[in-house]
């Protein structure tokens, strides 16, 4: 006769998220203190920094070494501190993950190390699927650095690359040890790169919080200005409700088929793809917005005046609607990959309203396909608008003071 014996068991999970201005000033002890509370040191460590962040700040590297030398009973650096390209092509990249695997090997590191990951959304992710898979898991510190890090990617608990042209294909679910957002940071950001991160916070509110919406809609003027008070708020709002949806909805490892983050996504993945990197997470996670405010309305779950609300905020904000790959989106195949991606039931999160979801299981082709061209045709009436204006001054770009 078979037997079976059921394994079961349960594991608690935390992890702090702290909000700070000049994380390695010799005379900020957060860092420090993190790295105490895991118990006697000197904690060894590996320091992987995104090499854009670098460009902009190339004092950092040293800046840390000397945190480290004044905090040297606590922390040790390993290395000196190892530059990971910026942006996706580190996660393109084959030879990303092996070669801080190397690294992790060669200066003997073990699970009572640390990986510290400075920099944005890409490489927290590739340098977080290194340390997850590398000793089956050395602890992970975040830094993010930009604004899509510091609301989203950087307070989660994936980690990824990708693999045969498909975005996220390898990763884990690895919850890190520490993040730590330095506001400091922002001040170093190009216009690009701070309203990659705003759009998030337009997802995060749209399906989980209607008063944040409002917030965001009444305050699109400073956002879409860099107003440094603005972006503060807005960062610790849109992360503690990713905090909170990973924490309390039941599934922070995605077994099941609802993924109410994913708003927008299922276009925005294969868009950056079609792309070839030209469109940016945050611009392409748009363009998904767009295309699933309008698709909601077509098929009557969302009122017309608030879809024109969502897309009037996103352009106000310096968000763009449309762009050429659009046009090369394959709708079957790319809903297809999403729900292979997820797993389980296809579940296409829409909105009814600010704040309130409906989860869809299909999608007519047809009906998103007009909403394609009508993001096309928008995109044609702002182009015909803006030619007389052609040489107006750009907009002012406040987050250029220390935010600090």
């Amino acid at each position: 006769m078979p037997q079976t014996i059921t394994q079961q068991f349960s594991l608690n999970y935390s992890f702090p998220v702290i909000f700070c201005c000049d994380l390695f000033r010799p005379d900020n002890p957060i860092l420090a203190d993190l790295l105490a509370a895991a118990g006697p040191g000197p904690h060894r460590i590996l320091a992987c920094l995104d090499s854009g962040v670098l460009q902009a700040r190339p004092e950092l590297g040293q800046q840390l070494e000397e945190y480290a030398r004044t905090y040297a009973g606590i922390m040790e650096l390993v290395a000196p501190v190892v530059t990971v390209p910026g942006g996706e092509s580190c996660k393109n990249d084959p030879d990303t993950v092996p070669r801080l695997h190397h690294l992790i090997a060669q200066h003997h590191l073990c699970r009572q190390s640390f990986v510290l990951a400075l920099g944005g959304g890409a490489v927290l992710d590739a340098v977080g699927f290194a340390a997850a898979t590398a000793h089956r898991g050395v602890r992970l510190i975040r830094v993010p650095t930009t604004v899509l890090g510091q609301n989203d990617a950087g307070v989660g608990v994936k980690n990824s690359v990708n693999f045969g042209g498909r975005k996220n294909f390898l990763g884990t679910f690895a919850p890190p040890y520490a993040v730590i957002n330095d506001f400091s940071f922002l001040a170093s950001l190009p216009p690009r790169e701070l309203r990659a991160g705003i759009v998030e916070a337009v997802k995060v509110a749209l399906i989980k919080d209607a008063a944040f919406f409002a917030d965001l809609h009444a305050q699109r003027r400073e956002l879409a200005g860099f107003a440094i008070e603005a972006m503060e708020a807005m960062i610790r709002r849109c992360a503690a409700l990713h905090i909170t949806h990973i924490g309390s909805q039941g599934d922070p490892f995605e077994f099941g088929s609802s993924r109410p983050l994913d708003f927008g996504h299922w276009a925005a993945h294969k868009l950056e793809e079609i792309s070839r990197g030209a469109l940016n997470h945050g611009e392409a996670v748009t363009i998904g917005i767009g295309l699933d405010t309008l698709y909601s309305r077509e098929i009557g779950l969302l009122q017309a005046s608030t879809a024109e609300t969502i897309l009037n905020l996103l352009t106000e904000l310096g968000l763009a609607l449309y762009h050429p790959a659009l046009e090369e989106l394959d709708i079957a195949a790319a809903l297809a990959e999403f729900r292979e991606h997820l797993g389980g039931e296809l579940t296409i999160p829409l909105l009814t309203a600010p704040g309130c979801l409906h989860e869809a299981h299909a999608i007519d082709a047809a009906r998103m396909r007009d909403c394609i061209g009508q993001l096309a045709e928008r995109h044609q009436q702002t182009i015909a608008q803006r030619q007389p204006a052609a040489h107006a001054p750009a907009a002012a770009t406040a987050h250029a003071s220390n935010p600090c």
